[in-house]
């Protein structure tokens, strides 16, 4: 089958009307270069094997228990399944070049964020500038009052960034969300190079592909440069909900790569304004934390008071300058996505400079206007939650039902400040296995972003694919797979 396909495929004359990768191929029988040594090497594969080496890499996912939680699909009340992320044995490519320009815009676009919150929090320059509307911050769910005049190490309130890019239209790349409050999935990323690495030694051999197993220390890294001055050695823990959160394999295996504590909220305690851990020597200081948490349940102290998963007095030390927290309480404003469209005018007022990275145009429902032209052309939109995530409370037009669309239009409708909308883009695709063998499949990247003495990434990040054929929702929680991300060094 695998032959056959890219028999049939240098046979064609069309490549968006037959459906060839577009991240893969230039046109007919015209792999890119970057792609042409592993395209020339897949072309030659006996099908069966591929599938022994396929079903291999499913059954280690599940033997290391790579598995997320999948809320809201049991029957049986208190049944959280769990499911592997389906592993897709074909990479996502980009040749150093292209990787190269991808990194330096995301660096400029994470420093723009961290100058962004911090401003917020401190002197208000943008709000005073005009840029965005003050009821657009102050008045926004993901906005915390109580980081108001709160200085944090370096200024940094983003350490671990993950940028959701996209390539669309001719070929350029566009920023399609920010996450900044608890990023997922560099898990993924790292095991999914295991996986390659062990399943076909011969490729890495044959291609020099960047290495990304350094990331654990690049992370550990960064935690220590957030650790508060006076904290010579510092003492780091990852702080997870529990085994129940849908990324707690990531929470424990990061924890575990770092060689650091993993510890749920009722392991710590907090006295005279400084955390501690409990230990079977007696407590320990906790000088940072990498929290999995959200901030509304950090401290029942200070946000939910029901919240069973925080810690006491931990925003009190927090906000002493006793403890560090990675994420900084309130980076939610930076991803929330009615803050989005600004971006580029952060990068221009903080920077001085042009926006290396794409936004994709976007029309907020809270103004009339734009609300007007998307119930216009809702069939044509992508709409989307502004705290939304996961790919729940969106509506993707060009895929929906004319009921769906109608449901959907009564609820914009109502509470039209919740909703942002965006055009569909035809975004790019890369040969992935599917049932009926090798097809192209829309694909998006998240490289994460880690910002410590300085901002630094490793070369790739994690690609997410659509399986089903025509969908653009790459959320694992909706059916999406993964692939193993390559940067060639040559």
């Amino acid at each position: 089958m695998t032959q056959a396909f890219f028999n049939e495929m240098f046979e064609r004359s069309d490549l968006e009307a037959h459906g060839l990768p577009a991240a893969a191929f230039r046109g007919v029988g015209d792999p890119r270069t970057h792609y042409r040594d592993f395209m020339t090497w897949l072309s030659v594969q006996n099908d069966q094997q591929i599938d022994i080496k396929r079903a291999e890499a499913d059954l280690n996912f599940r033997r290391v228990g790579i598995t997320f939680a999948v809320y809201g699909t049991s029957d049986l009340p208190g049944i959280i399944p769990e499911r592997t992320i389906p592993f897709d044995v074909i990479p996502r490519i980009f040749p150093a070049d292209e990787w190269r320009a991808l990194e330096r815009g995301l660096r400029q676009r994470v420093n723009a964020l961290n100058r962004f919150i911090h401003d917020i929090y401190h002197e208000q320059d943008i709000i005073r500038a005009s840029i965005i509307p003050e009821a657009q911050i102050l008045g926004n769910a993901q906005y915390r009052p109580e980081m108001r005049g709160v200085d944090v190490v370096r200024d940094i309130y983003a350490h671990i960034a993950g940028i959701d890019i996209v390539r669309a239209g001719q070929g350029e790349f566009y920023v399609l969300e920010d996450n900044l409050r608890v990023p997922s999935g560099v898990s993924y990323m790292l095991e999914n190079r295991k996986m390659m690495m062990r399943l076909f030694p011969d490729l890495f051999a044959r291609n020099r592909v960047a290495p990304v197993a350094h990331y654990p220390d690049l992370l550990l890294d960064t935690l220590r440069a957030a650790a508060p001055a006076a904290a010579e050695n510092p003492t780091i823990v990852v702080m997870t909900p529990g085994m129940y959160n849908s990324a707690y394999f990531e929470h424990a295996f990061l924890a575990q790569q770092m060689g650091v504590e993993l510890v749920e909220g009722q392991d710590l305690f907090v006295e005279n304004e400084y955390l501690y851990m409990r230990t079977t020597q007696g407590p320990q200081r906790v000088d940072v934390i990498y929290r999995r948490i959200d901030d509304d349940f950090l401290d029942p102290h200070v946000f939910r008071p029901d919240s069973a998963l925080g810690v006491p007095g931990l925003i009190g030390a927090y906000r002493a300058g006793n403890v560090a927290l990675c994420n900084a309480v309130g980076t939610g404003i930076a991803d929330d996505k009615s803050i989005y469209p600004y971006v580029p005018d952060m990068v221009r007022f903080y920077l001085g400079e042009e926006p290396i990275l794409n936004n994709v145009p976007t029309w907020m429902c809270r103004k009339p206007d734009d609300l007007a032209y998307v119930l216009d052309h809702l069939p044509e939109l992508v709409v989307k939650e502004t705290h939304g995530a996961g790919g729940y409370g969106m509506l993707v037009g060009p895929a929906s039902t004319a009921a769906q669309i109608a449901g959907f239009r009564a609820v914009l409708e109502a509470h039209p400040e919740k909703y942002i909308a965006q055009p569909t883009l035809a975004l790019s695709t890369c040969p992935t296995y599917v049932e009926a063998g090798i097809a192209p499949r829309h694909i998006d990247l998240r490289p994460f972003v880690l910002s410590g003495t300085e901002v630094r990434m490793v070369p790739g990040g994690l690609t997410r694919v659509a399986l089903r054929e025509g969908s653009l929702v790459v959320n694992s929680s909706q059916g999406g797979g993964t692939k193993d991300t390559w940067v060639l060094e040559r």
